[in-house]
């Protein structure tokens, strides 16, 4: 690549940036709904022409924002999991996860909202989302998986009418479990979600008020309820 190539690249990664943490700031102010390219533009000196050959649409800019959403959760779920894998238990694994999760979302209660929060009238999340919208998941089901290989998990009782879907919803994302396991990692990870949403968006609100021991206890719960043995 030559210099001017470089140049040009480094100044479109800025601005890209640019256009991005202004595209933030309005969702904290304002909403999802609201976000506007012209805005964006105004905000940052550009004309809006300018800021098209970046983002095409608002769609465009929103899902910018949704996958780098989505990677930022799912990397604190990741890291997590990498400082626990050699010396924690699976389930000391897990809560730990849960907690990385839960502490970005409240650092970052805006961007939660925007890939957990209402969908955005109008707005229909392209394949490119469902990558990083896996992560999270992934990393749960890397745990149960390690647990399952090493005799750590004991696989939840099965409703005999949830069979059929327990074992095609094994085969589409982890074939190596037990398809009791599977639909519980499914459960999990809603209800994990749950009383993330439920704390970020106040419904918490002189309900739960020791919040920190409240949802470690609470996540690992979901880990029982997936198999995983909690340490004695």
């Amino acid at each position: 690549m030559s210099t001017v190539q470089g140049a040009r690249a480094r100044a479109r990664i800025e601005v890209t940036a640019a256009i991005k943490d202004e595209a933030r700031k309005q969702l904290a102010e304002d909403g999802a709904t609201k976000l506007s390219l012209r805005a964006v533009a105004r905000e940052l000196g550009m004309v809006s022409s300018a800021l098209y050959r970046y983002f095409p649409s608002r769609d465009d800019l929103l899902t910018a924002l949704i996958v780098d959403a989505y990677d930022a959760v799912g990397e604190a779920a990741e890291q997590a999991l990498a400082k626990q894998r050699k010396a924690a238990s699976p389930a000391a694994r897990w809560t730990a996860v849960c907690r990385a999760v839960r502490a970005w979302a409240l650092a970052h209660p805006h961007e939660y909202a925007l890939i957990y929060g209402s969908p955005v009238p109008g707005y229909t999340a392209p394949a490119a989302t469902i990558g990083p919208a896996a992560r999270v998941g992934l990393v749960l089901i890397s745990i149960a998986r390690d647990a399952h290989q090493g005799k750590g998990i004991a696989p939840p009782p099965l409703a005999v009418p949830l069979r059929a879907e327990a074992e095609r919803m094994a085969a589409d994302f982890a074939p190596d479990l037990p398809p009791a396991v599977a639909a519980a990692l499914v459960a999990a990870w809603s209800q994990l979600f749950g009383l993330i949403s439920f704390e970020v968006f106040g419904q918490f609100h002189r309900v739960v008020e020791d919040r920190d021991p409240f949802f470690t206890h609470a996540a690992e719960q979901l880990a029982r309820s997936v198999g995983l043995v909690l340490p004695a």
